[in-house]
Formats: C-alpha cells, structure tokens, sequence
C-alpha cells in the first residue's frame, strides 16, 4: 500500500502546490514535539497553542484561496449568462454548442476545486487524528468544538463547502435551459419544475457526485450499502477500476448475495418455534435463547477463518459452507425423532460454524468494480433485511404434522428440513455457476508499476492537458472521485528535512500494510472507534433481546399463537428499507450524522424503558409500540453508526483479514451471544421475570453508549 503522502505528492497541481495544507509539514512538527517533550524543552500547553495557531494558519490559506477562486467561477458564470441571455433572444445551433461548452468549462474547474477542498478536508482529519495518537490527548475535539460552533468559522468553509452550491445551480440550470433551447428551440424546461431532468448534462452529474463525496451527502443507495460493513481504502488507486473489471462475474456476485440471503432466512426461521421446539424436547422454554444463540457462539469463530480463507478463494470456502449448513439443518430437524436436546444445539452450532458473510463481503470488496460496488453492498443488505423478514414469514406456513417413514415433519422440523433442502440445491448451483476470480492481476499491475517505477497515479493537471479532461469524467463514472494533491510551500531543503521523518512516520508503507492479527488491529483502535464499535454493540444487543425473546414474552403475556409471532417478526424485518429509504434520502441530508447518531441512541433508550412490565398491565398496543420503536431507532442507528466508523477508523483496517468490516461483525456477535445468554440465565427466574431481567442490562448499556458518544461527539466530524 502507498503511504498517504507519497500518493498526495505524485497527483500534484502545480499551480495550486503553495494552497493546500502543508501535511508533511505539519507533520514534521508532531514529531518535533514528541522530541520536544521527551527531553522536557516545551511544556505541553505551549504545543498545544503552537499546533493550534499553524493549524488556524493553513486553514486560512486553503479558505481564502477557495473563496478567491469561487469569486472567479462567479465572474465567469456572469458573464457567460449575458451571452446566453443573447442567445435566448437571436438563438443560433453553432453559439449554442460553444456556450455550453464554455460552461462545461467552468464546470470542470470547478469540479477541480471540489477535489482540492476533498483533500485538504482528508489531511486535516489525518493530521488531527495522528497529533491525537502521538500524544494521547483529545486535541480533535478541542479543536472542532472551539472552531466548527464558531459564527466566523473557517473550518466549516473546508468541511461543508459553503457556497459551492449557488455555483452548481447555476451551471446546472443554463446547461440544461441550453440543451434545451438547441433541442425543442425555444420550448422552456426549468431544473426547478422538472428536479428529475431526464437528460442532465455529464459535468453536472460529475459535479453532483463530487459534491455528495465532500459533503457525505447520501441518497438510499449509499445509506444501505453503509450497512455491508465495506470499508473503503481512502485514496483509491487509478488502477483499480480495471483490476476489478477483469474478477467481475455478475452470477458470482448473485450467488453471494443469495448466500446472505439464505442464512439470514436459516437464522430467523426458527425463532418462533424455538421455545415450543425445546419445551418438546424437555428444556424450559427459555433455553430458545441457548438454541438461537448458540449459531451466533459458533459464528464468533467463522466469522475470522472464513475471512482468512478468503484471501486464498471465494469458492471453496462457499462450498464449505454449503456443506456445513446442510448438516447443521439436517441435524436440527432430527433432533425431534431423536428427543435430543444436544443434537438440536450442535445442529445450531453447526449453523454458525457455516456462516460465510465475510466471504460476502470480502467478494463484494475485491471483486465488484467501483461503479457497482455501491449497488453490489446496497444488494448485500437487502438481501440480509429480506432474510430477515422472510425466516419467521416462512415459520408460520408450517402449521401441519405428519410423518414419512420414522421422520417427523411439524411446525419444529420443517424449519430444518426446508433449509436444508435450500443448501443443497445452492450448492448444485454454486458449484455449476461459480467462478472463482483471478488472483494474478493485481499482483501482475503492482509489480509491473514496481518494475517501470510509474506510479498509477498521473499528473492531474497533466491528464487535463492530454485528455481534455476525460480523467474527471471517468473518475466519477466509477462514483469515486481521484484526489488532487495536498503539497508544501516550504522550500526544497524543508521537503528533504521531512523526508527523513517520511520513511521512520506510521505512514511508511511497511506500516500501512493490512494488520496480521486481532492484537494489532485493536492497537489501531482510537477511543472514537472504540466508542462506534460499542454503539453496534449496544443496538445489536437491544435487536437481539426484542426478537428472540419475543416468542416467550408474546406468549406469556398475550398467548399469542406461533403464526401471530412469525407474523409480527416478519413485520418488523420488512421496515428495515422503509426507514432506510427514509432516512437515506432525507434525515441524514438534513442533519449531521453525528446528530442522527445521538438521537437514535436516545430513541433506542426510549424504547427499552417503554417496554418494561411496571405496575400496570402490559398490553399488546404497548409491547408492539416500544418493539416498534427500539428496532426502527436501532436500524437508523446502524447506518450512521457505520458511516461514522468508516471515517474515524484507521485506513489499515480497510483490507486484509482483519479488516474493519471483522471487527464490527464480531462485536455485533458478541452482542447477539450476550443477549441469548442473557435471556437463558434470567429464565431461572421465571417467565414472569423475563421481560424486566433483560431489559435491565440493555438499558445500562444503551445509557453508557450515550454518555460515550457525548464524549467523542466532537471527534465525529
């Protein structure tokens, strides 16, 4: 992997190099303070003031030089409007066509700055965030809090590109009353009344897209694929695109998303029948939560070999887990003939021994181009959502009982038996269809750039000139934009001082190679990360104890029948991409995701104390309301809480085994095998002390989530 610095020098401007921030700079001087510190020259309030003010310093360059070229693309836009006014009046085809092009023009200049306010936005946070880990000291919310909530702030000009978007209105709405105007000849199409133009010019959705980057402004799409836990690289290589052309198989792809689909389907359809299910077989009924969680014990491990595998093969571990699947089912329908609650529990345990979703993920992440890859995770969580949905819908049709032979089919078998009828025609079809991607050409394209010593990285200014500025086209046709660079205004001798610190600084490429192992990947964690990855715990606990304690409590309270259950967990699985949509287009381009992320949290709060049994009868209308709340808060919560974690967490932790995807997967198992436990061990109690018992520990985690999150609130910017 390219070190973050070299990547920034070999995609310079030259004539921009004296406005972006200074990063090596900047970093030299992190290092000269810990050396500062170390032999006790400066105290750590005078480095502080003194980090502050250089910070303040080259933040105020990168503004004004934003602010001065925004009055340029302003003057030029208004005088390109007289002409188009004239144009309106006498319109001719030829002036038309060199008018658009001139806006095009500006257009692609400003899609230039969009890139240069991208990269300075990318090294500010580096820096922070290295100041931050040298020092131990919460710098980065110190700074953001004093200079973000500040009426005159220059830091919100750099992170919310105040401005940009009067000049994207006015280059979308000529181009478009132009492209008109040259179709129809005078018939007048305004972008005001008709949002969704049905032919926008390419520089426009260039520009759109570019500006959604820098402003992590989302649309559904992006808000669900947030979810597949894909953690992307932060400077993408130029050749990556055309790596991922050649692994691309689409009935690949579909044969991963149909493997989520279906295990989510195995982990959900036996939630309404799994209390009934272990009363039969001699066990109270509150060991439903040992049998469901037992797959998600099993799936802790899985989860981290399967991911290993992957670096090796994408079909053999699928089959693998095909296989597995088809003999845990197999198992846990047996158990009934075999009145052996210990079968049904290894049955289980062989579930999650099988769960391949870091195959899914890891295939999505290596092998889908950039341009789909959105979709392909967007696929992967909807997949997983109808899953979830579809296993207890499935539940309540097996409402029958006979026998074939000595094999008993009833409302507790017929779970197994379906599913593993439903591995075994996938494994028919994974085996035919599958094809395992090439592994040779992203080693073959790394060594030919070592041995040519070109880097994949051109010259932008360079690729303008040659290309007439195709590169900006095709960098947004991927959805990923190429970052222009970040370079010094020091003089030479400076750049071969900070040289020396390049090759010893964390950003050396032997440093920024994946991590090898868990221990080294939780050295990489700063207390942000440590904080998202307890919220995923934390909402992922709450979803747990709400579904599968659900059969017991419905059942006590309400003596609601299985289908009643299936039926109501089905509804409840079916408004994960409602609220996805919901918030995706609207409440997360409204307000600041930290801010969703607080508020969701204190929804999720809301919920578990609505859903204790306190002095007054519990009633259906009460129970389904605070369920309703605590699930919809938590799935809005998984969404910014995982988008948040993608920018905070270390760029190590975007490939390799142990990845960030890993990592939030296992805290979220870890959650699910709490909460099981939780529900078994309170079911000692009693059935009528169940809902209170395990509602406790949810809501003492929800409370400290908060208060965490309150602590690192600055720090998520």
């Amino acid at each position: 992997m390219v070190a973050f610095g070299k990547k920034l020098r070999e995609s310079q401007i030259q004539e921009w190099k004296g406005y972006y921030i200074n990063y090596k700079f900047m970093k030299k001087k992190v290092n000269r303070y810990a050396q500062q510190i170390q032999v006790g020259v400066q105290n750590r309030p005078f480095i502080l003031r003194d980090f502050s003010r250089l910070l303040d310093s080259q933040i105020e360059k990168i503004v004004l030089f934003l602010l001065e070229q925004q009055g340029s693309l302003a003057s030029r836009l208004s005088n390109l409007r007289e002409q188009c006014d004239a144009l309106l009046q006498q319109p001719e085809g030829k002036e038309v066509s060199e008018v658009q092009e001139e806006y095009r023009a500006v257009g692609r200049d400003l899609l230039r700055l969009l890139f240069f306010v991208e990269m300075n936005a990318i090294g500010l946070r580096k820096i922070l965030k290295k100041f931050d880990k040298r020092f131990g000291y919460k710098f980065t919310d110190y700074y953001v809090k004093t200079r973000s909530n500040h009426p005159y702030s220059q830091l919100r000009q750099v992170f919310k590109h105040v401005g940009i978007g009067a000049v994207v209105g006015a280059i979308s709405r000529n181009l478009a009353e132009l492209q008109d105007l040259k179709d129809n000849r005078g018939s007048y199409v305004s972008i005001y009344d008709q949002p969704a133009f049905s032919h926008p010019d390419p520089i426009v959705h260039s520009i759109k897209t570019a500006v959604e980057r820098l402003s992590n402004s989302t649309n559904f799409l992006h808000f669900l694929g947030r979810h597949a836990l894909i953690f992307p690289e932060e400077l993408p290589t130029a050749s990556e695109g055309d790596i991922d052309d050649q692994r691309y198989h689409f009935t690949s792809l579909l044969l991963n998303l149909a493997n989520t689909f279906l295990y989510m389907v195995n982990t959900y359809i036996i939630v309404p029948t799994a209390d009934h299910y272990s009363l039969t077989l001699g066990a109270a009924a509150t060991v439903c939560g040992v049998v469901i969680g037992s797959m998600a014990i099993a799936q802790v491990f899985s989860s981290v070999y399967f991911s290993a595998w992957s670096n090796r093969s994408y079909m053999r571990p699928l089959v693998f887990s095909s296989i597995i699947l088809l003999v845990g089912n197999t198992l846990y329908a047996l158990a009934y003939d075999l009145n052996s609650i210990s079968i049904l529990l290894i049955g289980r345990l062989f579930c999650g021994l099988g769960s391949a979703r870091a195959v899914n993920r890891r295939y999505i992440s290596d092998c889908v181009p950039l341009k789909l890859r959105m979709q392909a995770s967007a696929g992967f969580v909807s997949a997983s959502a109808l899953g979830m949905a579809c296993g207890p819908a499935l539940a309540c049709l097996f409402q029958t009982n006979f026998k074939i032979y000595k094999l008993t089919f009833n409302e507790d078998t017929l779970p197994g038996w379906i599913m593993a009828l439903a591995w075994l025609f996938y494994l028919v079809w994974l085996w035919i269809s599958f094809r395992e991607p090439s592994r040779e050409n992203k080693k073959d394209l790394v060594s030919r750039e070592a041995i040519s010593g070109k880097s994949p990285h051109m010259s932008q200014a360079k690729l303008d000139n040659d290309n007439g500025g195709q590169f900006i086209n095709v960098a947004v046709e991927n959805d990923r934009t190429q970052p222009l660079l970040m370079n010094s205004e020091a003089h030479q001798e400076d750049e071969d001082e900070v040289q020396d610190c390049d090759d010893a600084d964390e950003d050396s490429d032997k440093i920024q190679k994946p991590v090898d192992s868990i221990v080294s990947a939780y050295r990489l964690l700063t207390p942000s990360v440590k904080v998202q990855l307890f919220i995923y715990f934390m909402l992922k606990y709450a979803m747990e104890i709400l579904l599968a304690e659900s059969s017991v409590i419905t059942g006590y309270y309400f003596v609601w029948s299985t289908s009643s259950v299936a039926i109501f967990l089905a509804c409840l699985g079916l408004t994960v991409l409602p609220v996805n949509i919901v918030v995706g287009n609207y409440i997360s381009n409204m307000f600041e995701e930290r801010q969703v992320l607080l508020a969701s949290e204190i929804m999720v709060c809301l919920g578990i104390l609505l859903s204790f049994h306190i002095l007054i009868p519990y009633s259906v209308p009460q129970y389904v309301g605070s369920a309703l709340i605590t699930f919809v808060s938590a799935e809005v919560l998984e969404g910014v809480n995982l988008s948040l974690l993608s920018r905070v967490m270390s760029s190590r932790l975007s490939r390799g085994t142990y990845n960030g995807g890993l990592l939030s997967t296992e805290a979220g198992t870890l959650a699910r095998v709490v909460a099981d436990g939780t529900i078994t061990l309170s079911g000692y109690l009693g059935q009528g002390m169940l809902l209170n018992t395990t509602l406790l520990p949810a809501l003492f985690i929800c409370i400290s989530s908060i208060v965490a999150t309150c602590f690192t609130y600055n720090s998520l910017y």
